[in-house]
């Protein structure tokens, strides 16, 4: 069995005899992984079932297979326009000469996915890095088995294991992953093993890109469509089960609205699951640990005698599906508003102004998202100037990750680096500058021996 550092070795020296891919061998590879993505489309949604233990077909659909293939057709469609030169300005006593930016392959590409999008957050980073011209190892995670080695099938059949590979393991075989001396190294979990990947990939000096959740404040300002927030906060936070990295972490609400809130939150997550946990819709939480820490979140809130307000029945059919749930104004020091939640678990607590809300959130690690509710453009503005996030969504919830061309990545606690759009292309390239001296060139009359020539020159120049 070929172990992941012959593998490694093996895609080195492959991108030794092609370092620059052209444009069009770059299409053929995002062109014959989109073929392979859509050949193995229900087969993928059945792995990813089956490793939740229940998750929707349509959910797998739109938010694995959709969002992967539009990423994919995305790069497709502009890698060569990417690939270009980009002339910068020469100044004119470097005159004459031109100056620009050559984006260059770095060579092999490892790409850590974690369980909660198996499919997407593996694809997702993939095209960008094909895209650049890059070879590609992925790792995907233990927690999804069925999906992992689907994946290795999948990508096996499409390319050659010194172009493209799937490495599977467990927390081992992800630990010597890390710390392959990789060009560039993508990771996407939790902030905890995020700073042990970052050590890892210290030790050969790669470069690392982190994406790493955090706790995503949702903003529900006075003027807000409460009927409209409600239900885009819900389904930002129950789609997956809320095992989802930007799905909303906790809602802050105007005071005087706040019985208000609850009552649309319960009134949107009726109308967006009416059938409660009994529907296959509703996808379940990922394991027993997981499920048990969760419980925990609401169990120390009912101890310190915070109100719990539940949205629909409790399961009876020992599935780990579990009821939406809401933490009603909950005290910071409760584990549920320090650790990112990862479930349909939903503090919800109350501000009396905006500089009140804005001040919360700034005192806090800097988080992945963070989306506001108002038709405010003013409030909007003071938002996006004063706070600093990964990624911000105005009046809706998640879908700035699916906006093909802007970047995604966090800031701070929530990660480092970019991925998506032309900034994921650049992350997987070297920028090379270029300088190219013409025939004749203004630079060489400063150089010695001195003269009055030069006294002149120095005058010009520096003034």
């Amino acid at each position: 069995m070929v172990n992941a550092s012959d593998l490694f070795a093996a895609q080195r020296a492959a991108f030794a005899a092609q370092p620059f891919p052209s444009a069009r061998e770059r299409k053929q590879a995002l062109s014959r992984l989109i073929d392979a993505l859509l050949a193995h489309r229900e087969p993928l949604a059945e792995a990813i079932g089956q490793d939740f233990g229940g998750r929707s077909r349509h959910e797998v659909m739109f938010s694995e297979i959709y969002v992967s293939l539009t990423s994919l057709r995305h790069a497709r469609s502009h890698v060569g326009e990417w690939m270009q030169k980009r002339y910068r300005a020469v100044a004119w006593p470097l005159q004459l000469a031109q100056a620009y930016v050559l984006p260059q392959p770095l060579g092999v590409v490892g790409i850590v996915v974690p369980w909660n999008y198996p499919v997407f957050l593996a694809i997702g980073p993939l095209a960008a890095a094909l895209a650049a011209g890059n070879r590609v190892m992925l790792k995907p995670s233990e927690h999804t088995p069925r999906t992992s080695a689907l994946l290795a099938t999948m990508i096996a059949k499409t390319f050659a294991p010194d172009f493209v590979t799937v490495i599977e393991g467990d927390a081992n075989v992800g630990k010597s992953f890390a710390a392959l001396p990789f060009d560039h190294l993508l990771f996407t979990g939790s902030t905890a093993v995020g700073r042990d990947v970052m050590r890892a990939a210290s030790e050969n000096l790669t470069p690392v890109t982190l994406e790493l959740g955090g706790k995503s404040p949702a903003i529900v300002a006075e003027d807000a469509n409460l009927a409209r927030a409600a239900e885009d906060i819900v389904y930002g936070k129950l789609i997956n089960g809320g095992q989802t990295c930007i799905a909303p972490d906790y809602v802050l609400v105007a005071a005087g609205r706040l019985e208000e809130s609850v009552k649309a939150l319960q009134s949107a997550a009726e109308r967006l699951y009416p059938k409660h946990l009994a529907q296959r819709d509703y996808t379940s939480i990922i394991d027993d640990r997981h499920y048990t820490r969760l419980k925990g979140f609401i169990e120390e809130a009912r101890r310190r005698g915070v109100d719990v307000v539940t949205l629909g029945p409790e399961p009876r059919d020992g599935a780990r599906r579990m009821a939406p749930t809401l933490i009603l104004d909950p005290p910071d020091d409760l584990a549920v508003m320090r650790e990112e939640i990862f479930g349909p678990v939903l503090p919800v607590k109350p501000f009396t102004d905006v500089s009140e809300a804005i001040g919360y959130i700034n005192s806090r690690p800097r988080p992945l998202a963070i989306y506001l509710f108002t038709g405010s453009r003013q409030l909007k503005e003071r938002v996006l100037r004063e706070t600093v996030s990964g990624g911000v969504c105005l009046n809706d919830t998640l879908l700035q990750v699916a906006a093909d061309d802007l970047p995604f990545g966090g800031a701070g606690a929530s990660g480092m680096g970019h991925y998506h759009a032309q900034e994921g292309f650049d992350t997987f390239s070297k920028l090379k500058p270029v300088f190219e001296r013409g025939a004749f060139g203004m630079g060489r009359m400063l150089r010695p021996p001195y003269s009055k020539l030069h006294e002149w020159m120095e005058r010009l120049l520096i003034r």
